[in-house]
């Protein structure tokens, strides 16, 4: 039937009903905008090679993507470059010395393990670079270490001159040097000025919120300052911990991915201590001598059970 003039319509459809012009594409421009000054330190400081890495990361991760949705039937997502995303993240965390084949690899299957097989955008669990990382380490691990594979450079990894060597060793490595990149490590990850610039334009943007990096931070200097206690003279200053490998870039550009950390704020804070005391307790008993990849895979787990604790509904009981 016809509605008679002047009586109003009701559209029936799925909610949202009101929308404040954010989309996916714009969330992952910003995210973009905060890897650039991460980036941009890791080729002044490694060179080509580094821009190699990233380059080979990135374009992998679009054309897998891309290939997947077409496989798929699926409406492409690639132009919310949200895969582009994925592979520079994942290539934040490869020596710059990483064999071709192995940037492309890993890149793939962050896609593919991380993101494809759980729908999508917005529905793993994990974080997708993380997984792409985790199965490379796992299967090649010599050519993961920047430490192994860049025997002609004179600057050391500060986390494993503490692992194997004690604080004495790692004090070699001076914060300075620390906070200008000049540590053994990720490409990117250990860029701590240019992670501390690209996180603070995330926590501005409201693109990723204050609690979870807090609470990281927070869990690895609760963490370190105990085992100092515990066993001093044998352990790193909460400082190393925070300015040596990819304790700042973890907190800020992986744990607080969207689709596998907590929502609401006490579970977001929870979430951040568990991973930041995971650094600490894979550094000091297990055989990474960083760690923090694993720290938030592990978090990630335990993300949907941190979920459930909500505040009570206003007006309730005791």
């Amino acid at each position: 039937m016809r509605p008679l003039t002047g009586t109003p319509l009701l559209t029936v459809s799925a909610p949202p009903f009101a929308h404040n012009g954010t989309s996916v594409r714009g969330l992952t421009l910003i995210t973009l905008i905060a890897l650039a000054p991460v980036a941009l330190m890791a080729v002044i400081n490694f060179g080509v090679p580094a821009l190699r890495v990233l380059a080979l990361a990135g374009a992998a991760a679009m054309l897998v993507e891309a290939a997947c949705e077409r496989l798929m039937k699926r409406d492409s997502d690639v132009d919310t470059f949200q895969p582009l995303v994925v592979g520079l993240v994942f290539a934040m965390f490869l020596p710059p010395s990483a064999p071709w084949w192995l940037t492309i690899v890993g890149a793939s299957i962050s896609i593919l393990l991380g993101r494809m097989v759980f729908g999508g955008v917005g529905a793993s669990p994990l974080c997708a670079p993380l997984v792409g990382w985790a199965v490379c380490k796992l299967s090649w691990p010599m050519l993961m270490e920047a430490q192994f594979t860049m025997l002609d450079t004179e600057w050391l990894d500060p986390l494993a001159q503490l692992k194997y060597f004690g604080p004495a060793a790692a004090a070699k490595v001076s914060l300075g040097d620390m906070l200008l990149g000049r540590q053994l490590g990720g490409l990117g990850a250990t860029q701590t000025l240019g992670v501390l610039a690209g996180g603070a334009l995330l926590l501005a943007s409201g693109r990723a919120r204050w609690e979870v990096p807090a609470g990281f931070v927070a869990g690895v200097v609760f963490a370190a300052v105990a085992f100092m206690l515990f066993e001093p003279g044998q352990h790193g200053s909460p400082l190393l911990h925070l300015l040596g490998g990819s304790t700042l870039f973890g907190a800020l550009f992986c744990a607080t991915d969207d689709s596998s950390s907590p929502h609401l704020p006490l579970p977001m804070l929870l979430f951040g201590v568990l991973a930041g005391v995971m650094v600490l307790l894979i550094r000091v008993y297990g055989e990474q001598p960083d760690g923090v990849p694993y720290a938030i895979l592990v978090a990630n787990l335990f993300a949907p059970a941190l979920a459930r604790i909500r505040p009570k509904p206003f007006g309730a009981g005791g």
